[in-house]
């Protein structure tokens, strides 16, 4: 739509034709908002203004809270629509700009930023000054934002010098946070060896998890110390004590299932009450993975309870899974899950109520602005009363005003969940689980894919923005996780198209690994390209991974060659801080130790027994192939592995192959 259109309309503006929830949250702003493009950058050059760029997500408080202050305040929107040019971004349909600003952030400002992301531009979009979240008035040892809006305006009119040497800094800084050199000798578990220590030395042993508040999951770090686990006590027990303590605490929805964001205090207590799917995916398969391991109760439980939260309120009629849901319901953060105890006496018989208070902790102290989080503070006494209890809270809870949900469905987030979905369903025998998982890798083919090309994100029958690496990696190996429960041929076809789409729009030619975005992305003041781990796993880890998997799968040494190029490319910082890179690190292990693969031949229902079999101990270094008798179009590594009588199993490992097992107690 045209500049002119909005003229004198300033709270009717562009970003009421969205696609995201966060940018329409802002459509009746004062301030005069563009989304991210040539419209806005375009004018920024012909004006010679700032840009004022504001990266946020819709379930994010403070991005609520920084709105309501400024954004909707008529005398700020006046001061930034009068002096610079305001560009809203949602950080989870455009990860590219958020992850370049983010790190400009870091090296302006010397501290880690977060959201909302408040960051100013030239009119070629280098960072010349920025913060977070910034208070209407002072206050919290912050400057006022309408004095921050006039400094940096006068900054930027009267010290262009200053900031052409700066932005010359900053540029070249940003293009050397990439990696350094490659490995040039051979790939070795030191890197492991020294963030197993790392982590061990952070470890909360009195609380679980690693260091102290805020308290973040830090999903791929316990994944690693789970894989360890199989022959290291110390690893195993940091990780059990990790996933035991975050399970009885307020981090777990006690009563709807599924995890928030973070916890605010050590004792994984009060989390920020948003649920993020990208949460849940990695959170939801470590607790499948804990269950292996220890066959502890309480990890099936949640396991269990998680998976049903995410189809029962996360997945769209159409399949997709949705982004988020707010941490604030009427205006309040947490409002939708707190209780007292009068509150939950009224709705339960006396008997049930006890046992749900001792529980619960409704017996003791609030804990959340006078009323109570429920957490898990002892075992029941009776089980069944405690069910009771959950179930008649959770239905009266159903009742309340519920907490927002962004409705968009991303690509990479939906992988992650059908990676755990697909997982929780056959460990656990639960067919729903599994379903779950088709619909939604269905829904990406069908929606997501346009003109051979991957795209991140739908909203509303709208699908857009040229998918990135996580998208790309995440899904490749979700479809390989997904093919592992039960084949289909136009699945491995798939995830072929996907490795390759990898490789040819991604792939650093000259050093290994895989940049963020697509080499026909849009162009940008630096190409990002990272191995760290940061809310997501990393992309290359995982690419290097599900490559790797699908390698070996199908005897494509072109893969397994890929795969590798990404770990010595990443391999320098990898070894600078080992523990900030657990993807990479799963990797790593991966191709130090190969998977085992076992191939399994028959019909669905002979395979039971088999499959019964191999799931049921933790065995994270193997995968899983069920192929009907009638399986065409295999590829020759998995065609030689013919049917024979009712089920047959091979196991192969290291390039050699066992020969045909008949008996499922040969397993």
């Amino acid at each position: 739509m045209a500049a002119e259109s909005f003229t004198g309309s300033p709270h009717t503006h562009r970003l009421a034709h969205e696609t995201s929830p966060y940018l329409q949250q802002h459509a009746g702003n004062p301030v005069e908002w563009y989304p991210w493009g040539d419209e806005a950058l375009a004018r920024a050059r012909r004006e010679d203004k700032p840009i004022l760029l504001s990266i946020g997500y819709s379930a994010c408080h403070w991005c609520h809270v920084m709105a309501h202050e400024s954004f909707e305040d008529e005398e700020t929107a006046a001061v930034m629509n009068a002096r610079f040019i305001n560009i809203k971004v949602d950080r989870e349909e455009r990860p590219d700009l958020d992850r370049i600003y983010q790190g400009a952030h870091q090296l302006l400002m010397r501290r880690p930023g977060g959201w909302p992301l408040t960051m100013f531009l030239t009119p070629d979009q280098t960072p010349f000054a920025g913060g977070t979240y910034f208070p209407r008035e002072p206050r919290h040892g912050l400057p006022a934002f309408k004095d921050i809006l006039n400094r940096v305006a006068d900054f930027y009119r009267d010290r262009r010098a200053e900031i052409a040497e700066q932005n010359r800094s900053l540029l070249h800084a940003l293009s050397q946070l990439g990696p350094g050199e490659e490995a040039a000798g051979l790939i070795s578990d030191a890197p492991i060896r020294t963030a197993r220590s790392q982590l061990l030395r952070s470890v909360d042993r009195r609380h679980g998890g690693f260091g102290g508040a805020p308290k973040f999951p830090h999903s791929q770090n316990l994944e690693l110390l789970l894989r360890l686990g199989l022959e290291d006590e110390d690893a195993r027990g940091a990780a059990l004590h990790a996933l035991r303590a975050m399970a009885r605490g307020g981090l777990y929805d006690q009563l709807g299932g599924g995890f928030f964001r973070y916890s605010v205090d050590e004792r994984w207590e009060i989390p920020h009450f948003e649920k993020m799917l990208y949460d849940n995916g990695p959170l939801l398969s470590l607790y499948v993975d804990g269950w292996q391991l220890s066959g502890d109760p309480l990890f099936r439980e949640v396991a269990v309870r998680t998976a049903e939260w995410a189809i029962r309120e996360m997945q769209s009629a159409e399949g997709g899974f949705y982004a988020t849901l707010d941490a604030d319901s009427e205006g309040r953060e947490g409002k939708f899950y707190l209780w007292t105890p009068e509150e939950a006496r009224t709705l339960l018989e006396d008997a049930t109520y006890r046992e749900a208070s001792a529980v619960y902790g409704l017996d003791g102290a609030a804990n959340f602005e006078g009323r109570w989080h429920l957490q898990r503070h002892r075992e029941p006494d009776s089980a069944e009363r405690l069910e009771q209890a959950r179930v008649t809270l959770l239905a009266a809870r159903e009742r309340r005003t519920r907490p927002g949900r962004d409705e968009k469905v991303l690509t990479a987030w939906n992988a992650l969940l059908v990676s755990a979905l697909a997982k929780a369903g056959q460990v656990f025998e639960r067919p729903e689980f599994v379903r779950a998982a088709e619909r939604a890798l269905d829904f990406v083919q069908t929606c997501l894919v346009q003109e051979g090309r991957l795209l991140a994100t739908y909203k509303d029958g709208v699908a857009r923005l040229p998918a990135y690496l996580d998208d790309h990696a995440f899904l490749l190996k979700a479809t390989l996780d997904l093919l592992q429960v039960r084949w289909r041929g136009e699945d491995l076809r798939f995830a072929r198209t996907l490795a390759a789409s990898l490789i040819n729009h991604f792939e650093d030619t000259a050093r290994g690994g895989f940049y963020f975005t697509a080499d026909d992305h849009e162009s940008l003041i630096v190409r990002p390209k990272s191995y760290g781990d940061e809310s997501l796993p990393s992309g290359n880890g995982i690419a290097a991974l599900a490559l790797a998997r699908l390698g070996h799968l199908i005897g494509d040494t072109a893969l397994l060659e890929a795969a590798e190029r990404a770990l010595r490319s990443g391999w320098e910082q990898v070894m600078e801080y080992p523990s900030a890179h657990g993807a990479m690190l799963l990797a790593i292990d991966e191709y130090l130790q190969p998977p085992e693969t076992v191939v399994l031949r028959g019909e669905t229902e002979a395979l039971r027994p088999w499959l019964e079999r191999v799931n049921r101990r933790y065995a994270p270094r193997r995968l899983v192939l069920p192929l009907p008798p009638d399986a065409a179009d295999l590829p020759d590594a998995l065609a030689a592995r013919r049917p024979l009588g009712k089920g047959v199993a091979y196991i192969c490992a290291a390039h050699h192959c066992s020969p045909p097992l008949l008996d499922p107690e040969a397993l």
